[in-house]
């Protein structure tokens, strides 16, 4: 039997297919999955990174840490959860946004009525990656304050994870950019803290690539 397709918004969730599913229609002629669904998932697998390094970090000689640690493992495991639930909420947006642009258009009613759902699909589909930066922005702040304290065992892992977000906020600025390109400047303008926000993000995920690397040379 074969596994459920996560192409459209009736079928199976990102979290309920094997990976090897999820790269097949990944890689296929279909709408969706695509970028937005790749940097929600990005941003998923840099919070589960900074739960493992975390739970790791639960020695006799971690101890009083622990109070730090065992809320970067809450806090990470419930970004987890969102940035999984993104990746569904952008599959979902991009097959609204198609939906629209096939509207009828023939009298000048169906015509306003197609316009005014293609910018409620756009600002949808512009929102989804916005909170992918969210996401993202949680991540690093989370492998921040793991970093000093972590366990040093796992500590490539949190430089992975800061990879991760950032690939997760790149990734997302280009599916804000795109959609936010056919908006009225009006509805387009409240994303623009969002795509100002990335440039911080980038700079901070390397910032703490760059302390790990540090860390693995000496």
């Amino acid at each position: 039997m074969s596994q459920p397709s996560i192409s459209s918004p009736e079928s199976a969730s990102f979290g309920a297919v094997q990976v090897s599913e999820y790269l097949s229609e990944l890689a296929a002629k279909v709408p969706a999955p695509g970028g937005g669904a790749v940097a929600a998932l990005h941003a998923a697998q840099g919070a589960a990174l900074i739960a493992m390094v975390a739970r790791y970090t639960t020695r006799a000689k971690d101890a009083e840490h622990r109070p730090v640690v065992d809320r970067v493992v809450d806090a990470a495991d419930a970004a987890r959860g969102r940035a999984l639930a993104l990746a569904d909420a952008d599959a979902a947006a991009f097959t609204a946004v198609g939906a629209a642009y096939k509207l009828p258009k023939d009298t000048e009613e169906q015509a306003a009525a197609r316009a005014a759902a293609i910018t409620v699909a756009l600002i949808e589909a512009a929102r989804v990656p916005a909170a992918v930066v969210d996401e993202a922005d949680e991540v690093l702040s989370l492998a921040a304050e793991l970093l000093p304290i972590g366990n040093p065992n796992v500590v490539t892992d949190i430089g992975a994870a800061a990879d991760a977000a950032r690939a997760a906020a790149t990734s997302s600025r280009l599916n804000i950019e795109i959609n936010v390109a056919s908006l009225a400047a009006a509805d387009g303008d409240r994303f623009a803290p969002t795509l100002l926000r990335v440039e911080e993000i980038v700079a901070r995920a390397e910032g703490i690539y760059a302390d790990v690397l540090h860390a693995v040379r000496g």
